[in-house]
């Protein structure tokens, strides 16, 4: 794959960066880590080159003078609000980040439940934190946030949270997901530290949008697609256009609360430390990206992408119209149209000819290879089986997996697994595949490929099976659909 953004150069240069922002404080620095601080794979796919663990690895550059806290709203505790990519609780995933970040060998000192107001559910988790031996800390829900600030900077707001016992130089405050009340636990930090002699700072650190590209660069409307259900939006930042005369970008929710913001810091510390929400990020992405064409087609892609995921949404009924409005949006903003993806015209027009569901991969150097149904395979595990050929040079005709070897595979489905789909999954044939490269040079060589489909790009012309989207993604392949059942009386739901 093309290379767009220099990894190396931003590990230096971020950690470099806070480095500094530490020191212009009071040797203490509370640091709000916007997006995912690992796995971190929407930066990866629009900045090729960046790695989905970088901001992990720049982190322990300064593991010695880092700690980690984790806060998780107490009102996602109760209403079970779960990560749509993971599938898995917030109060669970506060211990999964947890066990990943002690395992690299960063520090995590607490757990600080915000919005606590007496729930169950959070009452509950504190207890299981008790009983691991983890330290925790409330903070309650201030009447009149964020916009009565005599009332929040006071005894009665602030004042009444739990002082979250911090050692170390840079305090980073993480969450599992947007909303869990990061901002405020920094403040909040920062009104007791000042109560103790303490002049503590307060940065940001979000990877998107970008700074110092422009309000419409490709990598910064990419953003907006990817948080199109939270009514992001990018905009100039008017505070630092006055301030300095320079055009940066921020988005609204930063711009919005800033004059808040401001009002807070001059309350706490006497004067405000930031002129602009730009003053207070500390971002370097922009300022390692070594290719700008590249970044803009992986963006333009992943904008594509986000718009099949939401039609796909919808046609599985889920409530996301407003979004696929906004996505439409973007979409015409950009000056993309699903043509512009050419994955999706090899799928369509391979079904086209056949008559029957297709599927296609994009390989590293520009091939684009069809797969379509057959008695024996689904569109994606064939097309799977033809970019692995293609990749290793085999013939297209030779049989990488006999068809003697399928049918028992097929028959176990029907027959003893109740299955009325007797054509092989991507998963099944990958296993018959490394079956097979046990007495078969060429099914090995094919197998040898695999790793090469990791960051293609793949399209299939109907809804895939879980499985099948699963496998897609646990390869490294971007994939899309169109929001179209494979059976055409089927039209509600897909297993």
């Amino acid at each position: 794959m093309k290379i767009g953004f220099d990894n190396d150069k931003y590990l230096k240069m971020q950690s470099e960066h806070i480095r500094e922002r530490i020191g212009k404080f009071d040797n203490k620095l509370y640091l709000e880590f916007g997006g995912k601080l690992f796995d971190d794979y929407h930066a990866s796919r629009v900045l090729p080159g960046f790695q989905p663990d970088s901001k992990l690895k720049m982190l322990l550059q300064l593991k010695d003078q880092a700690e980690i806290v984790i806060v998780v709203s107490a009102e996602d505790i109760e209403s079970n609000k779960m990560r749509g990519d993971l599938g898995i609780t917030y109060d669970m995933d506060t211990l999964r980040l947890m066990d990943a970040f002690t395992d690299i060998g960063l520090y995590v000192s607490s757990i600080c439940i915000t919005k606590y107001g007496g729930q169950a559910a959070a009452d509950q988790f504190i207890n299981k934190l008790d009983n691991l031996g983890i330290k925790s800390f409330k903070h309650y829900k201030i009447p009149g946030y964020p916009s009565d600030i005599a009332r929040i900077v006071s005894d009665e707001g602030y004042g009444k949270n739990e002082y979250i016992e911090t050692t170390r130089p840079l305090v980073v405050i993480t969450a599992p997901g947007p909303g869990s009340g990061k901002m405020a636990t920094c403040l909040s930090q920062l009104y007791h530290e000042n109560k103790r002699g303490i002049k503590a700072g307060y940065a940001k650190f979000e990877t998107f949008p970008i700074w110092n590209l422009p309000l419409k660069h490709p990598v910064n409307i990419a953003y907006e697609a990817a948080t199109a259900d939270l009514n992001d939006v990018n905009m100039i930042d008017p505070f630092h256009l006055e301030a300095y005369g320079e055009t940066t970008v921020n988005y609204n929710r930063d711009v919005e609360i800033f004059p808040v913001l401001n009002a807070m810091f001059e309350e706490i510390l006497g004067e405000s430390p930031y002129k602009s929400p730009t003053d207070m990020g500390v971002n370097m992405a922009g300022n390692c990206i070594i290719d700008d064409e590249i970044c803009r087609q992986a963006s333009e892609q992943e904008i594509i992408r986000r718009y099949y995921q939401c039609t796909c949404d919808l046609k599985r009924g889920k409530d996301c119209k407003e979004d696929l409005r906004k996505l439409e949006l973007i979409m015409k903003q950009a000056y993309l149209t699903p043509e512009d993806r050419l994955v999706v015209g090899a799928a369509l027009n391979r079904e086209e000819q056949t008559g029957h569901p297709a599927s296609s991969i994009e390989l590293p150097d520009g091939t684009l290879v069809t797969g379509k149904t057959t008695d024996l395979l689904g569109a994606s595990a064939a097309v799977l089986l033809n970019a692995l050929k293609e990749l290793a040079g085999i013939d297209h005709d030779i049989h990488l997996v006999s068809p003697n070897a399928i049918e028992p595979i097929q028959r176990l489905k029907t027959d003893y697994l109740g299955s009325r789909n007797p054509r092989l999954h991507t998963d099944e044939i990958l296993i018959a595949l490394s079956i097979s490269a046990a007495s078969d040079k060429n099914a090995e060589l094919a197998l040898t490929q695999i790793p090469k489909l990791k960051g293609c790009e793949a399209h299939s012309s109907v809804l895939l099976s879980s499985v099948d989207e699963q496998i897609f993604k646990r390869l490294g392949l971007h994939l899309t659909c169109e929001p179209k059942y494979e059976e055409s009386n089927k039209k509600y739901h897909k297993h």
